[in-house]
């Protein structure tokens, strides 16, 4: 077994479960503040146990349960304009910034079309609208949700040219308290729809997120007692870059050079790249159906 899946399995079956209404009441943080890390599977196995232990002060984390499960196998289609419009404007922390994917949770057969904002002191607003089975997901309804959020939050048009531009595939867990949520996910698989090449994030880091009301919270000051730092990884712009080593811009290249081994991240200035340009250097395929064609899962089995 993959050594990150591994960790991220026995911490959630360590952990006392949540179902899912029980997660939504104490911690739904529709806005919030996300902090990324990028955490060894040694070093998650002792943050989970710390976060866990129900000696804790302020009490244990629990871990969600549906169904009896406690890691939910989660794929994702990100959707970007030809010259990745979402992506550069990420890249370049600066301007109308917005993230559009749809969402499946496999074990469940829920699906969300989401859009994801920056809000205020570096959090992000997500935004979501259920599609169910065979709705496109960028059919009117989705489209017509698309430009309501975007005209309100910053008076433009939603993009017409949209296409799918990357496809995730992760194993994920969730750990609550009380105003506070972590969201860890192993063997993230990235793929490029246009070229059908794929890489996987190495075999033993786990995606840690924190995500809050606001500052640091105990979370964070656990990984941080343990040497990790946040950084500035996410599965659209790290799996793009991994997959698009001319996109890469040089604050992503130590994040991408962990996270993907495989991949060989071209490191540039931080003010621009080689695919600054229309296009970006490529052009994603043309999809206004459907979402694409599921990728394998990790082994057999992952969120800006």
């Amino acid at each position: 077994m993959i050594p990150a899946v591994r960790a991220l399995a026995r911490a959630a079956m360590a952990a006392r479960p949540v179902p899912l209404a029980g997660l939504q009441a104490r911690a739904e943080l529709p806005v919030r503040v996300d902090r990324g890390y990028l955490v060894p599977a040694e070093v998650f196995a002792l943050f989970a146990a710390e976060l866990t232990d129900r000696r804790a002060a302020g009490g244990p984390f629990d871990a969600l349960c549906v169904n009896g499960r406690r890691w939910f196998r989660s794929r994702s289609v990100y959707y970007d304009t030809p010259d990745l419009r979402s992506f550069h404007g990420h890249r370049r922390g600066a301007g109308p910034r917005y993230t559009i994917r749809e969402r499946l949770y496999e074990d469940t057969g829920e699906r969300q079309f989401e859009v994801e904002l920056p809000g205020r002191h570096g959090g992000t607003v997500k935004h979501r609208q259920p599609l169910l089975p065979g709705d496109p997901a960028l059919g009117a309804g989705p489209r017509d949700f698309l430009a309501a959020v975007l005209a309100r939050a910053y008076g433009l048009a939603a993009p017409a040219d949209l296409h799918r531009s990357l496809e995730t595939d992760h194993l994920r867990a969730t750990f609550v308290t009380t105003g506070q949520r972590v969201t860890c996910d192993a063997a993230l698989l990235c793929r490029d729809p246009a070229t059908g090449r794929t890489l996987r994030t190495d075999g033993g880091l786990v995606l840690v997120r924190t995500r809050t009301a606001g500052g640091p919270a105990r979370a964070d000051h656990v990984l941080h007692s343990h040497g990790i730092r946040p950084g500035a990884f996410t599965p659209y712009a790290g799996g793009l870059g991994a997959l698009h080593p001319e996109l890469a811009a040089g604050r992503w290249a130590r994040e991408l050079r962990k996270a993907f081994p495989a991949a060989r991240p071209r490191a540039t200035h931080a003010g621009g790249t080689p695919a600054d340009g229309p296009g970006g250097g490529r052009k994603p395929p043309r999809d206004g159906g459907p979402a694409a064609t599921p990728v394998s899962g990790p082994g057999g089995s992952s969120s800006p």
